[in-house]
């Protein structure tokens, strides 16, 4: 059996499609991938293993006519090309994971009668996953409210999957991210994140708090900064080289499974990868969502996960104010909180989301 998996645009649509990869091949399945040809997918598939085939595709500006003619003559083209590679290849289910080359992708297999499933991994339903929805053989979504954007009909096939994790970030261990860390066992880790290009208000919130949080001996904090606020924030925090041994200022990690699961905090934004994998480590929570994502998703991704009593949550413009600094040392002083926020996470049940997804993309393309 052969399954072609598409998405573009950010790691957040390839990572769980990636996971799906990892399940479908442990069950004899062959996994091919459709992105863009200079997207991030393109690396991140490469490095996989997964045979990659490009296909152009752009977004549009309604305030711009001459993007959409540009964007629909790029669909049409592409559709085409998949269509020819299809009845090369052809492949048992094409699953779409969002982001404008899933478009031309999805249309080609549903003219051939390919079997369509499409992932959503945020709690508002994507452009694309909207588009291939109507006529998709499985919806599978992550959040239920998702649903709210289909019609009746299209509810009748949603399956709720939850967000697929990769086995890196499931098998990563305290000890490893530690010794990649530096950290002993013993101490504390608080680690920061807000994505690979970085958050302003975040990064300057927890160098406000710089005094603070070095007051606590036994205190380590792994700061990742995203690459362009890296110079910016070592300038600012002007670190001694006593205090540099515990605040350790990053730009990038890629083994962010194991920096999660050597914390004992962590502070993140609330993208569906990031979330999927917090819950899937059950690593004690604050979200500070970003507040420029789609219909504010990252806001809604993170509430029932906060009110599963599994997280704290700070709106992006209150994390300089005491809001932050408190709930930030309350998880990181009392011991309690952090093992009620962990017993919380892992009744959420996030590790099994893979295996859900490749029951129901396997259903789609039997048919039933």
């Amino acid at each position: 059996m052969r399954a072609v998996l598409s998405g573009g645009g950010t790691a957040g649509h390839i990572n769980p499609a990636l996971a799906l990869a990892e399940e479908l091949r442990n069950r004899g399945w062959e996994v091919l991938f459709a992105g863009t040809p200079t997207g991030v997918e393109a690396k991140l598939v490469a490095d996989a293993g997964i045979p990659f085939k490009g296909f152009k595709a752009s977004g549009f500006n309604r305030r711009k006519p001459l993007s959409l003619v540009k964007g629909v003559a790029a669909i049409q083209k592409s559709t085409g090309e998949a269509k020819r590679w299809f009845k090369e290849i052809k492949p048992d289910v094409v699953v779409g994971f969002g982001g404008y080359v899933c478009v031309p992708v999805g249309r080609a297999a549903e003219s051939l009668g390919i079997p369509v499933a499409v992932h959503e991994q945020n709690s508002v339903m994507g452009m694309a996953n909207r588009y291939l929805a109507r006529r998709a053989a499985a919806i599978c979504l992550t959040y239920e409210h998702a649903a709210e954007a289909l019609d009746d009909a299209a509810r009748k096939r949603v399956v709720l999957t939850g967000n697929p994790v990769r086995s890196s970030v499931l098998k990563a261990t305290r000890a490893a991210g530690r010794a990649l860390l530096d950290v002993p066992e013993d101490a504390r880790l608080l680690l920061v994140t807000g994505g690979s290009l970085g958050a302003r208000h975040l990064n300057q919130a927890v160098i406000d708090l710089k005094d603070e949080l070095l007051s606590r001996p036994d205190l380590h904090i792994a700061h990742l900064t995203g690459r362009r606020e890296y110079e910016s924030v070592v300038e600012q925090m002007a670190l001694t080289e006593d205090e540099a041994r515990r605040w350790r200022i990053i730009d990038y990690q890629d083994r962010m499974g194991d920096c999660m699961a050597a914390c004992d905090v962590i502070v993140s934004r609330a993208g569906a990868s990031s979330l999927a994998e917090i819950s899937a480590l059950a690593v004690p929570a604050i979200l500070v969502p970003f507040p420029a994502a789609t219909e504010d998703h990252q806001t809604m991704n993170a509430r029932s996960y906060v009110e599963a009593g599994c997280a704290y949550l700070v709106a992006d413009d209150q994390v300089q104010t005491p809001e932050f600094s408190e709930k930030l040392l309350k998880l990181l002083d009392d011991p309690s909180e952090r093992e009620r926020m962990r017993t919380a996470a892992r009744a959420q049940n996030a590790t099994d989301a893979a295996g859900k997804l490749a029951d129901a993309v396997i259903a789609a393309a039997n048919g039933r």
